[in-house]
């Protein structure tokens, strides 16, 4: 049985960040096919790959399945991880421009020595 909310938040997901299945297939040492079959519902990944995935896009498995993410750029601060496409309306949501959230993504799937560089020169 297809999780259509999770084939659709993998879809976003990647075109969102700019991977191509290939790309995906060999971060998560599976093939481009069976990510494709993933992100048209063909096949649910197994526990192990979607934790693989979660920690990829810096989302909660909770989001990765449940949650649509519709890239609509708005980040709540308290409750991170931070992931584009949940809205939040509450005094403590902070909506982000196209451009932040992009910053925003960079950062996060930036290594630490960028980290480190970013922080250094926002003098954090």
């Amino acid at each position: 049985m297809s999780n259509i909310q999770l084939a659709a938040n993998l879809l976003r997901l990647r075109t969102d960040h700019e991977y191509t299945q290939t790309q995906i297939g060999a971060k998560l040492n599976i093939s481009r096919q069976a990510y494709s079959n993933y992100e048209t519902g063909k096949r649910i990944p197994d526990l192990d790959i979607l934790i693989r995935i979660a920690d990829l896009y810096h989302v909660t498995l909770e989001q990765l399945i449940l949650q649509p993410c519709t890239g609509a750029g708005v980040v709540n601060e308290n409750t991170g991880p931070y992931y584009i496409g949940m809205e939040v309306e509450s005094a403590d949501t902070i909506y982000l421009s196209k451009e932040e959230v992009e910053l925003l993504s960079h950062y996060r799937n930036a290594d630490e020595d960028d980290r480190k560089l970013t922080r250094k020169v926002l003098k954090m």
